[in-house]
């Protein structure tokens, strides 16, 4: 979509939540939505203007790449890599402003290895898998059905996935905030989150490369305009799903802006305790067993898999600046990225680990 327990556990919160992320420096003003950590201090992130960003040593020098051919005035909403020298990043755009491109040479140059055939589509997110060869990106709909691709070739040739479900709602669509609104889990299950003045749903395919149909549930996140709905899912390995959202022209309303399921997708529940506003991107921390939020207005962790969430304040005891906790826009952990350039990187030992309630 175009845009763009309770004592106990609140004790625990106030020892957790003394820390913040660490501003780091990008070199660059672009507005930043892509970002992808791999991990060895290897992360990718993308933006504005034909924007891409890479890092080798964690985020004390981030290089700003060449600008891919004829993509000065496109907007990178995703990108992903599968090591330091290979990525391909995603622009969202109308038709052909929606493209995706490769190096293999650490960002020095740049091949086109696609451009959305759909004069009216939009792309929103884009997945693949670095440890595999496949992959899809997500579109808004075209004639009445979200627009799915799919490749088994590490993203070098797409083919489009025609499948039962994929109709749309009247107004429905993904939004392209932060690159997650699509999703691949353990099972080998397919799904997406979308929004729109007709609500907040996920469709989830058991397996689009054997042709699954899609199937759809109602979220409870917030709905009823082309702002609203479900902006970010991600699942923790054989466990849960958690969806975040809300209304991104109202980013410090707190209703319905996270949900939770934690039968595979087969019930979801909106969170007891919401994160404090709109959030656009969510991501799960494995060592700390600890879900982040974030968004423009603040960031949110919950311990206990989407039920409750409870605010990540800056500490000024260690001068951390006050709005270091807000004005992101997409995680990739450690980092987080945001408009103007702005990058962060969670402090090492900022979430204490084992803490946990269930």
């Amino acid at each position: 979509m175009r845009l763009l327990t309770i004592l106990s556990l609140l004790a625990g919160f106030a020892h957790a939540a003394h820390s913040q992320w660490i501003l780091q420096t990008s070199g660059t003003t672009a507005d930043l939505r892509g970002v992808e950590s791999i991990g060895e201090g290897i992360a990718w992130a993308s933006g504005t203007k034909g924007t891409v960003l890479r890092t080798v040593n964690g985020g004390k020098e981030w290089e700003r790449c060449s600008i891919p051919p004829e993509a000065e005035h496109l907007d990178f909403r995703g990108v992903q890599s599968f090591d330091a020298n290979t990525a391909i990043v995603m622009s969202s755009g109308t038709g052909p402003l929606s493209r995706l491109y490769r190096t293999t040479d650490g960002c020095r140059t740049w091949t086109l290895l696609f451009t959305n055939p759909d004069a009216d589509g939009f792309w929103d997110a884009l997945l693949l898998n670095r440890f595999d060869k496949d992959g899809e990106i997500l579109g808004d709909p075209v004639n009445g059905k979200f627009t799915l691709w799919t490749t088994d070739d590490k993203g070098v040739t797409w083919k489009r996935v025609v499948v039962p479900g994929l109709d749309a709602l009247p107004h429905e669509g993904s939004f392209a905030a932060s690159n997650s609104a699509l999703f691949d889990d353990e099972s080998f299950a397919t799904g997406f989150v979308t929004g729109g003045p007709s609500g907040a749903r996920i469709l989830v395919s058991e397996d689009t490369t054997e042709h699954g149909s899609f199937k759809a549930q109602v979220l409870p996140l917030q709905a009823g305009s082309d702002s609203t709905g479900g902006f970010s899912v991600v699942d923790r390995e054989w466990c849960c799903w958690v969806a975040v959202g809300g209304d991104y022209r109202k980013p410090d309303e707190q209703q319905s802006s996270a949900a939770f399921t934690h039968d595979g997708g087969k019930t979801w529940h909106a969170a007891e305790i919401p994160p404090r506003g709109f959030r656009s991107a969510v991501a799960y921390d494995a060592a700390a067993k600890v879900w982040i939020a974030v968004g423009p207005s603040g960031t949110d962790i919950s311990t206990d898999d989407g039920r409750t969430w409870h605010p990540l304040h800056p500490n000024s005891a260690r001068n951390e600046p006050a709005d270091t906790d807000r004005g992101w826009n997409a995680i990739s952990l450690p980092f987080v990225v945001g408009p103007h350039g702005r990058i962060g990187r969670l402090r090492e030992g900022a979430i204490a680990t084992g803490v946990q309630t269930r």
